[in-house]
């Protein structure tokens, strides 16, 4: 049973409660009930004669609340949105919850975004294993087998024009994702120049997927990194699968955020 739950059944209206019994029905301490309405989470406490907090069947409702919050919203949007409610003002904790369903929304599309990316590389994925004497053999400057011909990158690796050619796009562009750090060419030792490898053609196809879906640079640069954290694609999977599973549980506890948020604001009247 979650924490509070018998508690907040078993309440009755006019209760006065001390911080400890408003701490312990829902596993914390009561250092934490204090702090959380000095920050506007709980409504102001009533004091005794001697200065004691005293708290109401009301307070344990706000403090369901915002715990019930905090895991599809995060701490500090929860906050926010108790404060406003608890400070009259209700449209500007809609706002808020309108907000984290539209993140939650363009993370949706992100993933949905990565996924498509990762589906169009299936394909071409044989194509990143071909030998030098294929297209990736032609440099950045110059074509042919003639005198001065500048030596191929080596197998599995493509010179910049040949790669930005496959891509459909111009080798600045190439340079542009390099600075950004998208994309991580070496150089030729003895040309200076640059060389991708089977990772880079790899992450420069993602890139060019990504930025054709509408994402900003600054938006693919972290996938980018998971990419390569994950060691390629096929342990992205396992990544891919767990992100499904964290949306999923962020968008059942805005639910539950909901239904508790709701409860409050009857209660408040």
């Amino acid at each position: 049973m979650e924490p509070g739950r018998s508690m907040g059944r078993n309440l009755k209206t006019g209760e006065r409660l001390r911080p400890v019994d408003l701490a312990r029905g829902h596993g914390l301490s009561t250092q934490a009930v204090r702090n959380y309405e000095e920050a506007g989470i709980l409504p102001a406490a009533a004091r005794t004669p001697h200065g004691y907090r005293t708290y109401t069947p009301l307070h344990a409702r706000a403090l369901r609340a915002f715990l019930a919050l905090v895991p599809g919203h995060g701490h500090r949007t929860a906050t926010a949105i108790m404060r406003a409610v608890n400070e009259g003002a209700v449209e500007e904790a809609f706002r808020l919850i309108d907000e984290s369903h539209a993140q939650l929304l363009e993370d949706r599309r992100t993933l949905r975004a990565v996924e498509s990316a990762l589906r169009d590389l299936e394909p071409i994925k044989a194509s990143q294993h071909g030998t030098a004497s294929g297209p990736g053999a032609v440099a950045e400057r110059g074509v042919g087998s003639g005198p001065g011909t500048v030596p191929g990158p080596g197998p599995g690796a493509v010179f910049i024009g040949p790669l930005a050619g496959r891509l459909g796009i111009r080798p600045a562009t190439l340079r542009t994702w390099e600075r950004v750090g998208l994309v991580r060419p070496r150089r030729d030792p003895r040309t200076g120049y640059r060389v991708y490898d089977e990772a880079d053609v790899r992450d420069a196809r993602l890139t060019h997927q990504l930025r054709r879906g509408g994402y900003l640079l600054e938006q693919i640069a972290p996938l980018i990194t998971q990419v390569r954290a994950a060691g390629g694609l096929e342990p992205l999977e396992s990544a891919l699968r767990d992100w499904h599973d964290r949306l999923s549980a962020r968008a059942r506890a805005m639910l539950t955020g909901a239904a508790e948020l709701e409860a409050y604001l009857r209660e408040r009247g």
